[in-house]
């Protein structure tokens, strides 16, 4: 829901363009630096991120599962 406002007043028009200026800024600013943090974070300072094999331990879970269903049920 939203308030239609109309003011005459030059003061009032100035200060919405400086605010909206700065904030235009400020989001330019973060856009550009990315920052996040979550690199960071201090529990992911001893971790690694996931070699290029990773998806075989995916399909050996798989493969479990699947033989264990079918020692359970055959």
């Amino acid at each position: 829901m939203g308030v239609i406002v109309n003011k005459e007043n030059q003061q009032d028009d100035e200060l919405s363009r400086r605010i909206t200026a700065d904030l235009r800024a400020r989001a330019v600013q973060e856009e550009s630096d990315d920052v996040d943090m979550v690199e960071d974070a201090r529990y992911l300072k001893d971790l690694r991120k996931t070699s290029k094999f990773g998806w075989v331990w995916i399909v050996l879970i798989v493969l479990a599962v699947l033989s264990l269903v079918s020692m359970i049920f055959l």
